[in-house]
């Protein structure tokens, strides 16, 4: 007896050594199904252990037990998603707009987006200090990447923006913008000639320093990639570049008004060659479809009982007329070159992502940019690109893996696995089966906090005027 008692106890003792306790982590996210965006595939009953802020386990729900969380979501078989990336927003208008702005961020967040990338304004002081705040936890917003001040020519086109006119200028801004710890360089091109405009790509280059903006149109696509553009905002410019015309209309007519004549002027087979250059460059293009058909039709539709009109401060609101008189005009001159012009951008959708160009998804959204909502402008550009022919997987794309990889991101952003950044979202439904999944948001975790329906809304009664 004596001897099965010793037996009994020494094999209790080897069973309490040699068992394992349970792992414990921040967060612990139960019965999911995770949307891998880049393999369009859906993994089933998973769990995602995550601590500060970083997902650190991914794996099966046969092996809960080995895992606890200080607290834990159970995701009820939904589907969990990274993140949305809007990659061009603007917070812009002035010191009087800056609370305004501010309220704008909670939005994002209501729609599964997690990281915004500014593209410039004149608050950066204040938008680089949501930037922080957001990271010390300390305000509910998206991830903020900025550009900090555009840099425009003599006569800039925006407020706020640093005057380039001379190569002396370029250094002096590059230092200006390292200095305030921006994440890329925006350009404009309100008055920057062509040549302070290869300038700041040139110098750019050699700090290491992303470029993006818009063009001077007397300047060429293909030799500002060449030189060490990353991207470029809009269609304008590549369009340009695919007609046979674009040399002789620089030089006659260098202004929008050139591209009446470069729409029935475009060529196919030129606009194959130069999406190949691009692609070998490694291009971004973000195309802000969206907002260019509420604009083209900002005459035809009243927006006044937009549901989303009463999330904008009335300064912003102000800000939408200048848009409006600006369409009131065309109408009434008979100017139809945007529309013209729209229907093409949407046929080179396609051509552009088959090439292998680096398409964006970004909004546009911001004060100044009429009924062009945060947060829910950048579901419906995502829903104009699978209209245009990308499907959902493609149009995800364009958003949560290009977004991060404009920014060589990619080891921290882009999927629901071990060591990436725990910004996601938990859908009802899956979006790759219908980019218009992405409605039935139940939650979006960023900062390692879920913000379920209950607190996104109580997030944006805060902030409705």
């Amino acid at each position: 007896m004596k001897q099965f008692l010793l037996y009994i106890s020494i094999l209790f003792f080897f069973n309490s050594c040699t068992s394992e306790k349970p792992e414990k982590f921040d967060l612990l996210i139960t019965n999911a199904k995770i949307v891998d965006v880049l393999g369009n595939t859906v993994q089933q009953s998973r769990l995602i252990a995550i601590s500060k802020d970083t997902i650190r386990i991914v794996d099966s729900m046969e092996n809960l037990e080995k895992y606890e969380g200080l607290e834990v979501y159970d995701a009820g078989g939904k589907f969990v998603m990274p993140g949305l990336w809007d990659n061009h927003v603007h917070f812009r208008g002035g010191d009087s707009l800056i609370e305004e702005n501010k309220k704008l961020l909670p939005l994002f967040l209501a729609y599964g987006i997690t990281n915004v990338r500014d593209a410039g304004g004149d608050i950066t002081p204040s938008v680089l200090e949501w930037r922080q705040q957001i990271t010390n936890k300390e305000l509910d917003g998206p991830t903020i990447l900025t550009s900090g001040p555009k840099l425009d020519g003599i006569k800039p086109a925006w407020p706020g923006s640093i005057v380039v006119d001379k190569k002396e200028d370029v250094q002096i801004a590059l230092d200006s913008l390292e200095s305030l710890n921006v994440d890329y360089v925006k350009m404009y091109d309100g008055s920057l000639t062509k040549e302070m405009f290869y300038e700041i790509i040139e110098q750019a280059e050699k700090r290491g320093l992303k470029t993006t903006g818009h063009m001077p149109l007397s300047a060429d696509i293909l030799t500002a990639t060449n030189l060490g553009l990353d991207g470029t905002e809009h269609m304008y410019y590549v369009i340009k570049s695919c007609s046979p015309k674009a040399d002789s209309l620089t030089i006659s007519n260098p202004t929008y008004g050139m591209f009446t004549e470069i729409v029935e002027t475009y060529n196919p087979k030129l606009a194959d060659s130069v999406f190949k250059q691009l692609a070998t460059k490694n291009a971004y293009i973000t195309p802000t479809l969206y907002i260019g058909t509420v604009l083209s039709e900002l005459t035809e539709v009243d927006h006044q009982k937009d549901s989303l009109l009463s999330y904008m401060g009335s300064g912003i609101q102000k800000t939408y007329q200048g848009r409006i008189e600006s369409a009131q005009r065309a109408k009434a001159q008979g100017n139809s070159s945007r529309s013209a012009l729209g229907e093409l951008v949407k046929d080179i959708i396609v051509p552009l992502y088959k090439s292998g160009v680096n398409l964006l998804a970004g909004s546009d959204s911001g004060a100044f940019n009429s009924f062009v909502y945060p947060g829910a402008s950048l579901h419906s550009e995502l829903k104009s690109l699978v209209a245009a022919g990308l499907t959902p997987q493609q149009a995800l794309i364009t958003s949560i893996i290009n977004g991060p990889k404009f920014f060589s991101l990619e080891k921290s952003y882009g999927s629901v696995a071990t060591n990436k950044v725990a910004n996601l979202v938990i859908l009802d439904n899956n979006p790759l089966e219908d980019i218009n999944n992405l409605n039935s948001i139940q939650a979006t975790i960023t900062k390692g906090k879920v913000l379920d329906k209950t607190k996104l809304r109580a997030l944006l009664k805060e902030v409705k005027n």
